[in-house]
């Protein structure tokens, strides 16, 4: 990642966390997920190749976010 992609990637970071604060109301206080759910669905171990920005943040909001 060059400096231009990592300062795009920050400003979209920051906007991703701005709109997480200002939809904090509407999220669920409690997780809707069994304690860990997430270890059945990562790898065992960090993939060789880095991942597409767009595709972390998908997992993300699938993975991370409902926990």
């Amino acid at each position: 990642m060059d400096t231009a992609e990592f300062r795009k990637r920050g400003r979209e970071m920051v906007d991703y966390i701005a709109d997480y604060l200002e939809s904090i109301s509407q999220r669920r206080v409690t997780p809707n997920v069994e304690p860990g759910y997430l270890r059945n669905l990562i790898p065992n171990a960090a993939p060789k190749k880095g991942e597409d920005w767009e595709d972390i943040m998908k997992d993300v909001e699938r993975y991370i976010m409902p926990g």
